[in-house]
């Protein structure tokens, strides 16, 4: 029998900050609810099965989808500012490190949330934090994959269209129509290349981080198997 300042670890414990009157807001909050089913489990401790339900799944999957929405969004707006007007035309970018710090900024939301992911990878142990886990990464992942695949199929079809009539005939609509199309016929051959480099980027950010949380698991299972045969 436990005394005062134990606990067994056949206790069922309900975490605070779990479903209930409490509902994660944001990717922080998300990896903080993550966090506090991890250090439960990982001390044997039992939660409910249905302590996550399905509610609290989708909570966790719209917070995933909401961040790969804002993710993709931060690049839809700033990657054609930059890589289209900033570095060819206004920044001097001569300069190999300032030209990748001036090309990483469209990409800086993407992965400063896909560090938090793989971050979180670590705490993959136990069934209700894998099943938060795989509801946060499948959110975030499938709004990526299908931004990513979006991107590409507009930069392919922009691609297409930019003809030197077509183009010229757009650019008479400004008031220096010669530096409009020299400037963007310039830019046409990087379309299709840059395009693909986003949508590749995107779908690393991810599967990245359910790559880490894969090997880490295997990782543990193969440990755990070499301490049970030092055992026997």
């Amino acid at each position: 029998m436990p005394g005062k300042g134990d606990y067994s670890t056949n206790t069922t414990i309900i975490p605070l900050g779990g479903s209930g009157g409490y509902r994660p807001r944001n990717i922080i909050s998300a990896i903080s609810e993550i966090q506090q089913f991890h250090v439960i489990e990982s001390q044997g401790q039992d939660i409910p099965a249905d302590f996550l339900t399905l509610e609290g799944s989708l909570d966790l999957f719209r917070i995933g989808m909401r961040s790969g929405f804002n993710e993709g969004l931060f690049i839809i707006l700033l990657f054609p500012v930059f890589s289209f007007y900033l570095l060819p035309f206004v920044l001097d970018t001569s300069d190999p490190f300032v030209k990748a710090m001036v090309t990483l900024v469209p990409y800086l939301a993407l992965v400063i949330n896909t560090f938090l992911c793989v971050y979180i990878s670590r705490y993959y142990v136990g069934n209700i934090t894998r099943r938060a886990i795989n509801s946060l990464f499948i959110g975030r992942g499938v709004i990526l994959l299908l931004k990513g695949f979006l991107i590409y199929v507009f930069y392919q079809i922009l691609f297409k269209l930019s003809t030197p009539g077509y183009v010229w005939a757009v650019a008479q609509k400004f008031s220096n129509p010669e530096k409009m199309y020299y400037g963007y016929m310039a830019i046409v051959p990087r379309l299709v290349p840059l395009a693909t480099e986003i949508a590749i980027g995107m779908c690393l950010a991810a599967i990245a981080p359910y790559i880490v949380a894969y090997l880490l698991d295997r990782w543990r299972q193969r440990k755990a198997q070499q301490n049970m045969k030092k055992i026997k």
